[in-house]
């Protein structure tokens, strides 16, 4: 084989190899260059994203550790933190769906364990293409059983999420994964490797053959021959994982480890690179003291990516009571290796040097690439619909119906109901919710996540749909009365090698630094997800952001819908009519993607949040929803369905109704009270523009003389999409 067929059956471009032949001052060993391509893959470098990344915003009053380790960790108050993060297991879902999102799970999982503390919730979001195309259910089934199933054995909670559809996922369905943890403020860890002679642990599963080039695999494009690609895709065993971190949790009570990191994408070779770049120092592995399933060579060992499995730099002298802790859960613990001051990794087989890299070659200097950037020709195009030359619908009663039924607005019941949400007994809000709300026991505080993006809005303008992404986040926080401290992202996006993908990669990063700034919610985790593109198809750029906020009054959180007979429904700010670009109303009714995005306007948002806290405080509040997709009606059609409680509305509409009741105005939320008169004064006093349109009650939703339906008949248009989207297992008997 020569160089150049060498060189593109491991993926290495031409550039890269010669620059590591200059840096290493002599001719790269095949195992060399197999872990250049490891780390310097998209996956494991960010090489396209980094100089985007380092403008967000990643301090902030409650921020400990940001960006650049396992996890972020935030202060949520007497002596304990929130550990969270979120990742995407994208490419081996679409490939292999239920392996794909279960060792996904497993993967944020550990990214939290190894920090030191335990999760106690996961959330996902879930992006599928249509259900008439042939692979969406299957995908759907395998995905969603993935993701439970591991949960639930493990016993972690998953309580909410997003699940969202549109075809431009046919052929790359996203799955990304948000963990929490809770864990003290002084038994934090770190991965990095410290102390000249300390010893290097492997501790958890053995080695094996599954999963060798994950990395590289989810950092390149899709053709027909996606299938090739199985063997990348790890393989998960949660009943391990559980051993593994009850055995780590129990390992960090005691003052024997310098630091530990879960052996994620490109296994072994990332977490002694990273570890050992954090720490300016070097490692010597021996990699036939590996423990492994099947004779494996050095390059395999480094590549696998097989599950539920860390590596721990210990301290000198405590090797023993390490392995006593490994025993006891029935755990390999294996000393391969020690830290040295070469501040390069050499890597030993039998006494032999196979491998001998500088750490920061392969981590902190790593190529970074400032991508070319073009605006897409059809941007300034599809800005400009004219909503008024929209046909007028005769009948506001059937478009209602249309819309409650399709895939984004039906329940999500049958899939949520695959999950254990109760598990650990801290669960306050259940799935069905726009937010997750959990107790932490030893202080009664709670605290609050929620998964968002409109894609729909990122494709039409990445700057200004990623501000609403993060906007909206922060309303489905202050709904429930949470501050909110801090979010994760996971940004998934197109081919960096076309300008048009970089191009909305870089506005959107520009929209989140804003939004972020003027929230003062800072990014302290996150991940990117480049190359979802399939034979030159690219999906909707789709900046998932998983925002947490801390709630001081969690059993005073108001629930998303309706409670009671009877109740006076108030509604917070104002509906602009015609806020329709990139609305749901739009694509479903008229199949368009296209228009001006609504408004954002951050010193509203910001007194709508002070005004909910007191509000959530002085426990004046029932219900509350924010409006986003689908608009006020939708929002109130969702209030009535939780409990089957109808609504009243009376509302004053200065344009065409359904250019009213559509429209996505950000900023609108809608409540239930008994307590009116004291709302009404609060928003005065917040400067926030409130009124009361009408009460709850009865069988129906009627908004004056435009909308009359059956909340049973809603209901059941509601349980058509996904009622039966499982069923394809019977088909296939």
């Amino acid at each position: 084989m020569d160089l150049e067929e060498k060189l593109n059956s491991i993926g290495l471009k031409r550039e890269e190899y010669e620059l590591l032949r200059e840096k290493l001052a002599r001719e790269p060993l095949d195992i060399e260059l197999n872990i250049a391509y490891a780390m310097w893959s998209e996956h494991c470098s960010y090489k396209s994203s980094k100089i985007h990344l380092k403008k967000l915003p990643t301090k902030g009053k409650h921020v400990m550790i940001g960006p650049g380790e396992n996890a972020g960790v935030v202060d949520v108050g007497d002596g304990f933190v929130a550990v969270f993060k979120m990742e995407s297991h994208n490419h081996p879902s679409f490939i292999e769906p239920y392996q794909g999102a279960a060792t996904g799970v497993g993967g944020i999982l550990r990214d939290i364990f190894t920090m030191g503390a335990r999760p106690v919730m996961n959330l996902d979001g879930l992006f599928f293409g249509s259900l008439d195309y042939p692979k969406t259910k299957f995908l759907i089934d395998g995905v969603v059983r993935g993701v439970g199933d591991y949960g639930n054995c493990i016993g972690v909670p998953t309580i909410g999420g997003m699940t969202f559809f549109d075809e431009c996922y046919n052929t790359n369905n996203l799955v990304n994964v948000f963990c929490l943890g809770i864990g003290k403020r002084d038994k934090i860890f770190l991965g990095v490797a410290k102390g000249i002679g300390n010893p290097v642990f492997y501790v958890g599963s053995k080695t094996g053959k599954d999963g060798i080039g994950g990395a590289t695999m989810a950092s390149n494009s899709f053709d027909e021959n996606y299938e090739e690609e199985r063997p990348a895709v790890q393989v998960g065993d949660p009943f391990t994982e559980k051993l593994l971190l009850e055995a780590c949790l129990e390992l960090m009570e005691k003052d024997i480890i310098e630091g530990i990191q879960d052996m994620g994408a490109a296994g072994l070779t990332s977490s002694s690179f990273e570890m050992a770049d954090r720490g300016d120092v070097g490692l010597d592995l021996y990699l036939d003291k590996v423990p492994t399933r099947e004779p494996m060579t050095p390059t395999e060992i480094m590549l696998s990516e097989s599950q539920e499995r860390m590596l721990i730099i210990a301290k000198k002298g405590k090797e023993d009571e390490i392995k006593l802790i490994f025993d006891k859960w029935n755990l390999d613990a294996e000393v391969i290796g020690y830290v040295t001051d070469r501040k390069k990794i050499r890597l030993f087989w039998k006494d032999d040097v196979v491998a001998d890299i500088d750490v920061k070659l392969m981590v902190s200097n790593a190529p970074v690439y400032n991508r070319p950037t073009k605006k897409p020709e059809f941007i300034d195009k599809i800005e400009l619909f004219d909503f008024d030359n929209l046909k007028e619908p005769k009948d506001l009663n059937s478009v209602v119906l249309k819309l409650i039924s399709e895939p984004e607005f039906s329940t999500k019941k049958p899939i949520y109901e695959q999950y254990d949400s109760t598990v650990q007994t801290n669960t306050i809000f259940t799935p069905g919710s726009d937010v997750a709300l959990i107790r932490i026991k030893e202080t009664g505080k709670g605290i609050a996540a929620t998964v968002d993006v409109n894609p729909r809005y990122v494709f039409i303008n990445p700057n200004i749909g990623t501000q609403l992404a993060v906007l909206e986040a922060y309303r489905n926080l202050i709904c429930v009365g949470a501050k909110p401290i801090a979010l994760t992202d996971c940004l998934n996006f197109g081919n960096p090698e076309n300008p048009e993908i970089m191009w909305q990669f870089s506005e959107s990063t520009d929209g989140m630094k804003e939004a972020c700034e003027k929230l003062n919610v800072p990014v302290v985790s996150g991940n990117v997800s480049f190359y979802n593109e399939t034979n030159g198809k690219n999906i909707y750029p789709t900046p998932a952001i998983g925002m947490v906020g801390i709630v001081d009054y969690p059993l005073n959180a108001p629930k998303g819908y309706f409670q009671e007979e009877n109740s006076t429904i108030v509604m917070l700010g104002e509906i602009i009519p015609k806020e329709l670009g990139g609305s749901a109303y739009l694509k479903w009714i008229f199949n368009r993607v296209e228009g001006k995005l609504p408004d954002t306007n951050y010193n509203h948002h910001t007194k709508l949040g002070e005004l909910m806290f007191d509000l959530v405080k002085e426990r004046l509040v029932l219900s509350a929803h924010d409006v986003s997709e689908g608009g006020l009606d939708m929002c109130l059609a969702e209030m009535c369905l939780g409990n089957r409680i109808g609504a009243g509305i009376e509302l004053d509409i200065n344009a065409r109704a359904e250019l009213y009741l559509f429209s996505e105005t950000q900023g609108v939320i809608v409540l239930e009270t008994k307590h009116e008169d004291e709302i009404l004064d609060l928003a005065k006093k917040h400067e926030i523009k409130a009124k009361i349109i009408g009460k709850t009650g009865g069988s129906k939703l009627i908004i004056n003389d435009l909308v009359d339906l059956e909340i049973e008949k809603i209901a059941k248009e509601n349980e058509k999409a996904l009622g039966g989207v499982f069923d394809w297992r019977e088909e296939c008997v």
